[in-house]
């Protein structure tokens, strides 16, 4: 019983992170009907300026990733514009085509990767890294919670943003009703951008956040894309809430398989959920 107990204490912290790692994918595919499966690319990627940040100046992991946030909404910018431009703008078939974008910008990012690092993996140094707290019986590494506290109030101020800002607000409108916003003299092409460039943005913490909790490594990218597209599509397409909700449930049912079977199963659980989810519960936990 203590064992389960620990799984389901650890697997809720776990959850919280795969929360920081899923948000921007909400915003991205779930508001605005990107495919943007190179999102856990992006993420290792962020997770690499933080590591050379740490390596070269010695910053903090949180502050590496809170310096480059900004690059990161640039290139955010920047990628949705030549999606746009190459294949929203022209219609038709461009969901399919942009998948195959987004593959291949995932494939370019971790080429260069390998290119610059190397296929070994990396880690930073910092001075609650390596170190546990004792809750009873438990061992909880203190990186494990300073991943969920950040996380935590990542996702809590993403969610603020959009429901209480006129820009969070106008991000919202653009997903539920473009051609209104239109004839209001928005500009949704703009909003759009802007969105995509806020939830790359946000991939500068989670990347940060990635490489507090473990070692990452060029590939890492494939283990990630079942994880955030499943809680992403459980939790209802664009529901920041119901994607803490998702990402905990997710969390939590890893942390479990993992202790009582082994670590050969937790990856299947992600996509067992999500084919789980899409045939029961299609429009996800809290809907759209």
């Amino acid at each position: 019983m203590d064992l389960l107990l620990g799984a389901v204490v650890l697997g809720v912290l776990l959850g919280c992170f795969y929360a920081a790692v899923s948000v921007g994918l909400s915003v991205s595919f779930g508001l605005l009907d990107v495919p943007h499966v190179a999102h856990p690319a992006f993420l290792v990627l962020a997770s690499y300026g933080v590591y050379q940040l740490n390596e070269s100046y010695d910053i903090d992991p949180l502050l590496a990733g809170l310096a480059i946030t900004p690059l990161f909404f640039l290139f955010g910018l920047l990628a949705y514009r030549v999606y746009y431009e190459t294949f929203e703008r022209r219609g038709s078939d461009a969901a399919v085509r942009g998948i195959a974008f987004f593959f291949g910008i995932a494939f370019i990012i971790e080429v260069l990767i390998i290119l610059q690092f190397g296929v070994d993996q990396r880690s930073v140094s910092a001075t609650y890294i390596g170190k546990s707290w004792r809750f009873g019986e438990f061992r909880i590494p203190i990186r494990q919670l300073v991943a969920f506290a950040v996380a935590l109030a990542l996702t809590v101020l993403l969610a603020v943003y959009l429901s209480k800002t006129f820009m969070g607000r106008a991000i919202r409108a653009v997903a539920q009703d473009e051609e209104a916003l239109r004839l209001m003299g928005a500009n949704p092409v703009r909003i759009k951008q802007f969105a995509f460039g806020i939830a790359t943005a946000v991939l500068g913490i989670a990347g940060a956040l990635l490489i507090i909790v473990a070692p990452v490594e060029p590939t890492l990218d494939r283990a990630y894309i079942g994880r955030t597209f499943c809680v992403v599509v459980m939790a209802g397409l664009g529901s920041i809430s119901g994607t803490l909700i998702a990402a905990i449930i997710l969390g939590v049912a890893e942390s479990i398989v993992l202790t009582l079977f082994g670590a050969s199963w937790a990856p299947a659980i992600s996509f067992a959920m999500l084919l789980g989810v899409l045939a029961v519960r299609p429009q996800g936990l809290l809907g759209r």
